[in-house]
């Protein structure tokens, strides 16, 4: 069996991710991957956070992290009892612990999110999307942004 790896970061696309990650999953009787990466926070001067609370910052992070990820994954088991679905949650950039992610665990497939940013946004700051496109050795499932509703 191999798997579907869905990376989420607790945003708006979520849902949609794993929607599309589980539908995908019964179709080609794979099993879900749901991977949370936790990013260090960025230190941006010498003023920024002491050692100590940089550590305390990253294990509360953590500690919240796998906590919605125990709550999704109940929610799937109960939505989805069909499709075996597991958890990892790494600590690190994400581009590079997506991409050994699907190394390791053989995935037949990514389903990532897009959250839509404007092109000026992704030339000044690089999406995580366009980096694991670029550099995945299976294929990758883009799940467009939740529409928001129109006034």
């Amino acid at each position: 069996m191999k798997t579907i790896l869905a990376p989420i970061d607790f945003s708006t696309a979520t849902e949609g991710v794993i929607e599309a990650a589980c539908t995908l999953a019964r179709v080609t009787q794979n099993r879900v991957l749901l991977l949370h990466i936790v990013q260090p926070p960025v230190l941006t001067s010498d003023y920024g956070l002491a050692l100590e609370n940089f550590q305390e910052a990253v294990e509360i992070s953590e500690k919240h992290s796998a906590k919605r990820l125990g709550e999704i994954t109940d929610d799937l088991r109960r939505r989805y009892p069909d499709i075996p679905v597991e958890t990892k949650q790494v600590s690190g950039p994400p581009i590079p612990e997506i991409l050994d992610a699907s190394l390791i665990n053989d995935a037949a497939y990514i389903v990532m999110g897009s959250h839509g940013h404007n092109a000026f946004y992704d030339l000044l700051v690089g999406t995580t999307t366009h980096g694991v496109l670029r550099k995945a050795i299976c294929p990758v499932v883009i799940v467009p942004p939740p529409q928001r509703a129109k006034k």
